[in-house]
């Protein structure tokens, strides 16, 4: 999978060089260099580190939702025409300017655990959220070794052409000085012209390759262009590597199911998706929950406030009797005010200070089937996610399997390279010593040293090919940083 080739690549270019915190100069970049840089620049990396930090904030505000919600509302305005007088209760037709500050508290006292299981599932998800980040700088690091390899191989034709070159130089030269003398052919001076033309165009073709992939690592690491760049050449013949006999398919697959990170997020993506289902149950359940508030009014109309009161019998009305008019007076005493204060604003908002605890209960009835529905989706998402966990599972596996094909066909490759480059060497060595006696035309020369500058190119490529593919399957089996 691309993220487990990325780290593989990575980790087989570890030893090569200590890793600078500055930017490296302009010729001295190693793949390690490359890949920590664009990690740090990479917008797609820096797009899923900012998502993580937006799951565990989801997680911060899931624990904070377990704490009472408090709210303070304060309304102040004028009202005009008919209106009740909030301070006496009385209906008035004068204008007047109102205040009226409460403060309310509200708590949750049992919900059938919805925010217990909401926070769980937001701390599942916090941490696939962490692994994605992982995955995505894995991902990131692909497309640089990618692009890096892609230079490596480059850079290394330019050697082999320059070498081919410098040979085919040398033999003009000589060629040159046989044809002065008489003893060849102006024939055999044209081919090895003709030859010399080719090498430098394969040399030049060569640079311009290298040319265009440091500059498309560059777009990669979101380099300037015109910007000085190079990298470094490791010494791919150094890096060890375990044999193929201790990489067998089915070990390695069992390591990776616990190393990378996808099968890491797809396991808490079900288990995220499992409890999430508990929280869509809770939704169709009554939820018991506690409140209090504190409130008071003011009232422009009320200029003064009553301090003390003094109990009296009053006249309520009066009824006629033969002419005689009684008073009708109330059944019980009255509080009739006889002390007052003015009713500035901070003494009417004391004087009307108010109260209210209880608690309550709220039923779901009906909501048109909402609640249901989305317990019903809750369950069908962790079928889907099981799902994809197994798809993902037998990918990796497919891969694995396929990865130790490659890693036994490149070795197969790498050994059949090696044996070709020493037969094209000998082959070349014989051809320059018959040739240096005037036993071998220049275009049977040409032919063979043709076959060792191809088979020098397959033999890099071979070697490269090998060594990543060996690589890969260690990464699967866990080796992490054991270079």
């Amino acid at each position: 999978m691309k993220s487990c080739f990325t780290v593989a690549i990575f980790l087989f270019f570890l030893s090569v060089g200590s890793f600078a915190q500055e930017r490296p100069t302009a010729e001295s970049w190693t793949l390690q260099q490359c890949v920590e840089y664009a990690i740090k620049n990479n917008i797609s990396v820096k797009q899923a580190d900012v998502q993580a930090r937006i799951d565990k904030l989801t997680l911060e505000q899931s624990n904070l939702a377990l704490y009472p919600n408090a709210s303070f509302q304060s309304n102040q305005g004028f009202r005009l025409g008919r209106s009740i007088d909030p301070t006496q209760n009385q209906f008035t037709t004068s204008s007047m300017f109102f205040s009226n500050p409460n403060l309310n508290l509200d708590a949750e006292l049992f919900n059938w655990f919805r925010k217990k299981n909401t926070i769980a599932t937001n701390k599942l998800l916090a941490e696939a959220g962490g692994a994605k980040l992982e995955k995505a700088r894995n991902d990131i690091a692909l497309n640089v070794a990618n692009a890096y390899l892609a230079a490596l191989l480059n850079k290394e034709q330019i050697n082999v052409a320059q070498v081919q070159l410098n040979q085919t130089r040398e033999q003009l030269t000589n060629i040159e000085k046989q044809v002065n003398a008489g003893a060849l052919p102006e024939l055999n001076l044209a081919e090895m012209q003709t030859q010399l033309a080719n090498d430098s165009a394969t040399l030049i073709g060569s640079r311009a390759n290298y040319t265009l992939s440091l500059l498309q690592l560059k777009a990669v690491l979101n380099l300037d262009a015109a910007e000085p760049f190079g990298i470094a050449t490791p010494p791919v013949e150094d890096i060890p590597v375990e044999p193929l006999s201790e990489l067998d398919p089915a070990s390695v697959y069992a390591s990776a199911l616990e190393n990378l990170p996808q099968q890491k997020i797809n396991t808490l993506n079900v288990q995220a998706a499992e409890t999430n289902v508990k929280v869509a149950r809770a939704s169709m359940y009554p939820t018991f929950y506690a409140f209090g508030g504190l409130g008071s009014n003011y009232s422009s109309l009320q200029k003064v406030i009553p301090t003390s009161y003094e109990q009296k019998i009053l006249q309520i009305g009066s009824v006629t009797i033969n002419g005689t008019t009684h008073p009708v007076l109330s059944a019980w005493p009255q509080d009739i005010p006889v002390g007052t204060k003015k009713g500035s604003y901070f003494n009417q908002i004391a004087n009307n200070f108010g109260q209210n605890i209880g608690v309550g209960l709220t039923v779901p009835i009906f909501n048109a089937g909402m609640a249901r529905t989305n317990w019903k989706k809750a369950q069908l998402n962790v079928e889907s996610q099981q799902l994809l966990k197994e798809q993902d599972s037998r990918t990796l596996k497919q891969d694995i399997y396929q990865a130790h094909t490659n890693a036994v066909a490149a070795l197969e490759k790498f050994n059949a390279a090696s044996i070709a480059l020493e037969s094209a060497q000998k082959a070349y060595d014989f051809a320059k010593r018959r040739f240096e006696v005037g036993l071998l035309q220049p275009i049977d020369l040409i032919i063979n040293q043709n076959n060792l500058s191809r088979s020098k190119i397959n033999m890099i490529s071979a070697q490269y090919d090998y060594v990543f593919k060996m690589k890969l399957l260690e990464f699967y089996k866990g080796k992490g940083l054991k270079l």
